[in-house]
């Protein structure tokens, strides 16, 4: 048996069209009154989240080529380098799965890379591979391709796809990419309930905007040990 310290696998995240100022800002007061790991906000709102956060130990995460990934690998690598630039320190890149799924596995392969080198070594890269479109072969495939393009977390959804984050997604890309590497659910996460079960099942970050509730029941509920 061992604790969960839910707060810091949970990356905080606002990425609605409508967020205002105020809702970042109100973001990164939540995150620092719970710890969580991470904000994860659009790439406009990169320096309000850095400032606020700012002298903490909570990361700041931001987006490349969100919520399709489709767009030229140049302009995913220029979005990176600049949310880089402005304050971010973990990117949530999108993989192109129409390239993918046209097997077109080279050009996924240099697309993620190149996200990963406009990082360098000043942001960690995780790569949304928007399992409810996949097969279990083909996320197996694309979990192989996030690690060699370099990055370090493969991640179950963007949010704005189909429904996301499942405990049978998460054991296939577990399985997968091994017992060291990185592995985010997403998209859908409402309940403490949900969040230890892909726990259980192999994440390790929880991206939800139901940060706050998540944590105030699981600190109520009987969640707190992980078979």
């Amino acid at each position: 048996m061992e604790d969960i310290k839910l707060h810091r696998l949970i990356d905080h995240t606002l990425l609605k069209p409508e967020a205002t100022e105020a809702d970042v800002v109100r973001l990164c007061d939540e995150a620092k009154k719970y710890n969580f790991w991470a904000v994860c906000v659009n790439t406009y709102y990169i320096p309000v989240a850095a400032a606020q956060v700012k002298g903490t130990d909570i990361n700041v995460c931001s987006i490349s080529g969100f919520p399709l990934g489709a767009v030229n690998s140049e302009v995913k690598a220029f979005e990176a380098a600049r949310a880089v630039a402005d304050g971010a320190n973990e990117i949530d890149m999108v993989l192109n799965v129409g390239a993918f799924k046209s097997g077109l596995n080279d050009y996924v392969l240099k697309d993620i890379n190149g996200v990963v080198r406009a990082c360098g070594d000043k942001a960690i890269v995780k790569v949304i591979i928007e399992a409810a479109l996949l097969s279990d072969e083909e996320k197996r495939e694309a979990c192989r391709i996030v690690i060699n393009g370099g990055a370090s977390f493969v991640k179950t959804s963007t949010g704005f796809g189909p429904p996301g984050a499942n405990i049978h997604d998460v054991k296939v890309m577990r399985e997968a990419v091994g017992k060291h590497f990185g592995v985010k659910a997403s998209a859908g996460i409402r309940t403490a309930e949900e969040a230890v079960s892909l726990v259980k099942a192999g994440a390790t970050r929880i991206g939800t905007s139901a940060g706050v509730e998540i944590l105030e029941e699981f600190k109520a509920g009987n969640y707190g040990k992980l078979l």
